[in-house]
């Protein structure tokens, strides 16, 4: 699973939980997890649902940041 989705949406419940959250089918979060080369993003969330996450984990006591959405990168 790629990063940072599998870690937000792991901490929001899975894919069903956070396709509900959205309003998307669970096929389109799971694909946030899966490389670009399978159809997939990379890990990334696209900024058109960031709001509603963060107010879900808001709402829910989850420390999810913004900072959450931003792929990690390795120091050089």
């Amino acid at each position: 699973m790629l990063e940072p989705a599998a870690t937000v949406v792991r901490l929001l419940g899975g894919p069903t939980k956070v396709s509900r959250i959205i309003g998307i089918h669970r096929t389109k979060v799971s694909n946030w997890m899966r490389p670009k080369d399978h159809g997939g993003t990379g890990g990334i969330i696209p900024q058109r649902h960031h709001v509603a996450i963060l107010r879900a984990a808001k709402d829910a006591g989850l420390p999810i940041t913004a900072e959450d959405f931003l792929p990690h990168t390795e120091a050089a």
